[in-house]
């Protein structure tokens, strides 16, 4: 059976957008979590503070999971409206 004829691609104008977009939502995490190491590497006992019915460090584990699905969701959202308007 197979799969069909491979999908022709143009070029993508919304490219420079995306690029810039996937940068910007790299360092905002990455500053989150550095945040996160520097709060262990300082004060360790912080994370066994109870947040929730948790210890911190599971609540900061769980809650930079979320952020990271959030945040591709707001990425491919943002990137698929870019592409449709700046590709036609």
């Amino acid at each position: 059976m197979g799969h069909g004829p491979a999908v022709k691609l143009g070029k993508d104008n919304a490219s420079g957008y995306k690029t810039k977009l996937g940068v910007s939502m790299f360092i905002v995490y990455t500053i989150v979590y550095a945040i996160f190491v520097a709060i262990n590497a300082t004060n360790p006992k912080a994370m066994q503070d109870i947040i929730f019915g948790q210890t911190a460090a599971v609540v900061w584990g769980f809650g930079l999971i979320g952020l990271a699905l959030v945040m591709a969701v707001v990425y491919n959202h943002l990137c698929t409206s870019a592409e449709a308007k700046l590709n036609g």
